[in-house]
């Protein structure tokens, strides 16, 4: 599922564009997170089929971190997006 989410997605971090590749040449080539919009934890142990498409998001290390930065709160994407756009005003 991981690779088909990149291979849907691209390997360009979908909050801050960051691009491994871009930064850290060959090293960093076909490298990124991969995100899940729900996070397990919250499955309580179900069984859920995921779509890569619709249910995982890429993310460069330090949105992905940034996501889970507090105790019981996932951020979306777009909810971190708007934290950052707010900071750069």
């Amino acid at each position: 599922l991981r690779q088909q989410a990149l291979d849907h997605h691209g390997y360009i971090c979908q909050v801050c564009d960051f691009d491994f590749e871009k930064q850290y040449g060959k090293w960093g080539k076909e490298f990124a997170e991969v995100h899940h919009i729900k996070p397990l934890a919250e499955l309580n142990g179900e069984q859920q089929k995921t779509n890569p498409k619709t249910d995982l998001n890429v993310l460069c290390s330090n949105c992905h971190r940034m996501i889970h930065r507090k105790k019981g709160i996932t951020l979306s994407v777009a909810e971190l997006k708007k934290r950052i756009a707010q900071e750069t005003l």
